[in-house]
């Protein structure tokens, strides 16, 4: 045997039996189902993957919520109006709240470590995580009414928010749920 046809035996090779490449007669390969997550393997991917989410969202509310703050020792604070004075303390509220429902899993986890009680931990952090993203959402639209009704005059200002949440409602919340009715349609969606 050569070493090439070695070689191509070995990348053939699945669960020590040789077979030609799937790939080399241009037909498509079998997925390799995976095997069965324990309940134990399974909250914990979901803890790892609800902190991996966290990571990113933390951050980005993070430094909106540090712009909001810096806004107000601006010296044309002084000069906006009462809407936008109204819409800038609620854009802080929302996003205080933001931060709030955000950061929560860690301390969550913090408190409750080593309680046996990660089911639970990856329910609550789950459910924060959903709030702060819809609280994180509506900071953003604040945000963008607040510094577009400051730029462009009129109508527009409203409309042009308007389309942005639309499109977070879309991106964040119709495909998703889109998604997960078109996989629970199909009869061997994993449980995840």
């Amino acid at each position: 045997m050569t070493i090439t046809e070695r070689s191509a035996g070995a990348r053939g090779r699945d669960a020590g039996t040789e077979a030609p490449c799937a790939c080399a007669a241009g037909t498509r390969a079998e997925p390799v189902a995976e095997p069965p997550e324990t309940a134990r393997e399974r909250v914990n991917r979901r803890w790892n993957e609800i902190l991996q989410e966290t990571r990113v969202a933390q951050t980005g509310v993070q430094i909106l919520f540090g712009f909001l703050l810096s806004v107000a020792f601006t010296p044309l604070f002084r000069d906006l109006g009462t809407f936008d004075r109204v819409v800038y303390v609620i854009t802080v509220v929302l996003g205080a709240s933001a931060t709030g429902s955000l950061i929560a899993p860690v301390s969550i986890h913090r408190f409750l470590s080593g309680q046996r009680m990660k089911d639970e931990v990856v329910q609550a952090a789950s459910r924060l995580m959903m709030c702060g993203m819809v609280l994180l959402a509506l900071t953003i639209g604040c945000t963008l009414l607040l510094i577009l009704h400051v730029v462009v005059p009129g109508l527009l200002a409203e409309l042009l928010v308007g389309g942005v949440m639309l499109w977070f409602g879309l991106c964040w919340y119709a495909l998703p749920l889109y998604l997960r009715r078109k996989a629970a349609a199909r009869p061997d969606t994993p449980v995840a």
